[in-house]
Parts: structure tokens; C-alpha cells; sequence
């Protein structure tokens, strides 16, 4: 029987290693983690008071490093000679996967490509949370990040939704939600929506419903913690085979047969093929 509680069977060898942290609940941290923060020699982070807390709850005590939009050019030399000389270097990010809405993947971008080993040690995702507690389909999605602070900016933003048929899922924080869901509904109009706060802590909810019930409930009003939005795909309308037809032949002003497929797919809510098919048909 493995004891996984034992030391790792071989050192850790040197390279960068994307650590996943817990996202409210210290008992969300996973083995491999803490054999990997164990044996690093430098942990980048964000806030050097967030991650010594972090550790210091594991009896953890390390080299950090802040790394993030401001300082990671300066620093960025330093990081890579370490990964030179066979360091083990991990990067942790305030809570949850780094280089999920952070500017870490520039990291791992030039560690690859001086040649540096990356490993990712996968783990605790307020994304991947919220997923599995919404209700709403999971088998295709889209992260968007942060949504703008102005709500002309939003609206742009939200207005890629529209015609999206996946699940979208984004940050927002409590003062802006009213207005956040009340952009959203004036956007893409009404549809299937969960509001996750405080995810895994001893607060967590999440409200469920449609959007134009959500922007009506006292609670969404500048709730206290960490938001996360998930607004369900965009409901299928029946279209008419004109409809279809005029869209296709207005693709093909521009676009290659196979090309207006891919365009139209998603639209439509067709298979690529059938689209691509019908295309090949009108041009005849």
C-alpha cells in the first residue's frame, strides 16, 4: 500500500513548477504541492504577506519572490539564471492556479524558451468550482477573466457572449455586480445565470436563476468577497433554411467554403460539416 503521506521516492529535480493553491480552505492543498514547496529554493508570488501566511499554515518557511505585472521584468533575470543552475522554482499565486487571469504565462513562455523544465501541480480552481456547483452545462465553457470596470467597456465585452453556445464563466467583484448583471441582461438579454461567492469557505452560496431575476435580489447587491459569474450558453432560435442560406452566401463574398463553415458552425448551431456541405451546394 503507497503511503502518500511519506516522502517523495525521488528528489524533486530543478525547473519551474505552477503550484495550485487553496481558494479559501487550507485542507485544499494537495500532496504533490507541499513536496514541491518543500524542496523550492525561491516561491514567486504576488503578495509576499498573502504566501508567507500560506506557508507559514503548512510550517513553511521559504525565499519569496514578488512576481507580478509591475515587477516581473526586473526580476525575470534573476529567474532564469536560478532555473540555470538547476533550481527548484515555484510559482503560487494569491489563491487558486497561477496563470489563470495573471501575467504568469510570460514567465513560462521565456523558461521554455531558454530550455528550463516547467511542471504544472494542479489543484484548487475557483473556475473549475464554480463549474461543478452552478447547475449550468459543463461540456464546453469559456474563461473571460476579469470584466472591465466602465460599462461601456462591459458591454463591449459582454457583447462576445451573445451568440456564444458555451458557458461563460468570469470574475467580478462585489461593488460592481449590480451593475455588472445589469449590463449583462441589457447586452445579451435574458438568460440562465449563477452568482459563486466565498467558494469553499464557511460562506459559500451561490444563487441561481435567470438574469433578469438575478439583477432584482437584494443579496447580489455589493455582496462582501470573491465573485464568480457563470452565464449559461446561448439559447438555441430555430432558423429558417433562408436564413441559413443567406448567411452562407454572404460569408462566401469574403470567405472560402471551408471557412465559412467554421464561421457559421457556432452560429447556427450546426455541425461544421452540414454548413460546409450546403456552402459547396451554392456555389455550384
Amino acid at each position: 500500500m503507497t503511503d502518500f503521506f511519506a516522502p517523495p521516492p525521488r528528489p524533486v529535480e530543478g525547473g519551474l513548477y505552477i503550484i495550485a493553491t487553496p481558494i479559501g480552505n487550507l485542507r485544499d492543498i494537495t500532496l504533490r504541492a507541499l513536496d514541491v514547496l518543500r524542496a523550492a529554493d525561491v516561491v514567486l508570488c504576488e503578495d509576499t504577506r498573502v504566501t508567507g501566511k500560506l506557508l507559514a499554515a503548512y510550517d513553511l518557511k521559504k525565499k519569496l519572490i514578488r512576481y507580478d505585472d509591475h515587477s516581473g521584468p526586473q526580476v525575470i533575470p534573476e529567474i532564469l539564471a536560478r532555473l540555470h543552475t538547476g533550481e527548484v522554482v515555484a510559482q503560487v499565486s494569491d489563491a487558486g492556479t497561477p496563470l489563470i487571469s495573471d501575467p504568469g504565462f510570460r514567465l513560462v513562455n521565456m523558461a521554455l524558451g531558454v530550455g528550463a523544465r516547467v511542471h504544472p501541480i494542479p489543484g484548487a480552481s475557483a473556475v473549475m468550482a464554480a463549474l461543478c456547483l452552478a447547475g449550468l452545462p459543463t461540456d464546453r465553457f469559456m474563461f473571460a477573466g476579469f470584466s472591465p470596470n466602465k460599462s461601456a467597456a462591459r458591454k463591449t465585452f459582454f457583447a462576445d457572449f451573445k451568440t456564444l453556445a458555451s458557458t461563460v464563466v468570469f470574475f467580478e467583484t462585489g461593488p460592481r455586480l449590480h451593475d455588472s448583471l445589469t449590463d449583462l441582461l441589457a447586452t445579451i438579454g435574458d438568460r440562465d445565470a449563477a452568482i459563486c461567492r466565498e467558494l469553499t469557505k464557511l460562506y459559500e452560496t451561490c444563487v441561481r436563476g435567470r438574469l433578469s431575476d438575478l439583477v432584482t435580489r437584494e443579496e447580489l447587491h455589493e455582496p462582501k468577497g470573491e465573485i464568480v459569474v457563470l452565464i449559461g450558453p446561448a439559447e438555441a432560435v430555430e432558423t429558417s433554411e433562408d436564413d441559413l442560406d443567406a448567411a452562407i452566401l454572404d460569408a462566401l463574398k469574403t470567405l472560402a467554403p471551408s471557412e465559412a463553415a467554421a464561421t457559421l458552425a457556432q452560429r447556427f448551431d450546426l455541425p461544421r460539416k452540414v454548413i460546409y456541405k450546403r456552402a459547396l451546394d451554392l456555389k455550384k
